[in-house]
């Protein structure tokens, strides 16, 4: 029954995207292992992308955390079942969910992370949280941003019958490293070398709180030893 929902729901959104989305993604799985446990950093507009990134990277399987009050409707609720989505209760220390994410990893799935924390309706980056870094830190996962532009107008274009241009681009292999006692302030910098990876992959307009990369000292997010070259 779960197979035939995930290919229900799959083919489904193939036909509704072709529809409404103009896709440019020139280097989508370029650099993604073919199996093994992954981290997917990304922004998060909360308006397509986790649609468009759980059809597009089959048949690999990528879930994530999605907050709790979404699983209280029927239809949703159904979407994440397929979809493995773990729910996750904001604003609190959800020590089940971050459990249930490891599991994930270590049955080799793709989980898609915003290191912001919760929907930017605008597009434009906000300051990073550190969940995303306390992930890393306890799989030891490998790290890939992937980012996406162009979605922060979908559902106005919808409303209005229009195409939306909906922009993806994906960055090169990292791997957290740190040495000695992790600190809150270390968390927050790992957080931050994340936003700044997702940030160099975006046009200059979407940046915000990382517009000036370079205040960043990139110590602990590390390219990987042996993984590809990051597509242009």
């Amino acid at each position: 029954m779960k197979k035939f929902s995930l290919w229900f729901i799959t083919n489904l959104l193939r036909v509704y995207f072709r529809l409404t989305l103009r896709l440019d993604a020139p280097d989508l799985k370029n650099v993604f292992p073919p199996r093994g446990p992954l981290i997917v950093i990304t922004n998060h507009t909360g308006q397509v992308e986790v649609p468009v990134f759980a059809t597009l990277l089959q048949p690999r399987r990528i879930t994530g955390w999605g907050k709790a009050e979404a699983f209280e409707n029927l239809f949703l609720r159904w979407v994440f079942w397929a979809w493995g989505i773990i729910p996750v209760h904001r604003g609190e220390a959800d020590i089940t969910a971050l459990k249930s994410a490891l599991r994930m990893l270590e049955d080799e799935r793709i989980f898609g992370v915003a290191p912001e924390g919760t929907r930017n309706y605008t597009g434009i980056l906000r300051r990073g949280l550190p969940g995303a870094a306390i992930l890393a830190l306890k799989s030891g996962a490998p790290i890939v941003p992937l980012v996406h532009w162009g979605g922060e107008v979908y559902m106005k274009n919808l409303k209005g019958f229009k195409r939306t241009d909906f922009h993806i681009r994906m960055g090169g292999l990292y791997q957290v490293k740190v040495e000695g006692r992790v600190t809150a302030e270390i968390r927050q910098q790992i957080a931050d070398e994340m936003m700044c990876r997702i940030a160099e992959l975006m046009p200059e307009y979407y940046r915000g709180e990382y517009s000036d990369l370079l205040k960043y000292e990139m110590k602990y997010l590390k390219p990987m030893e042996g993984a590809p070259k990051e597509a242009d």
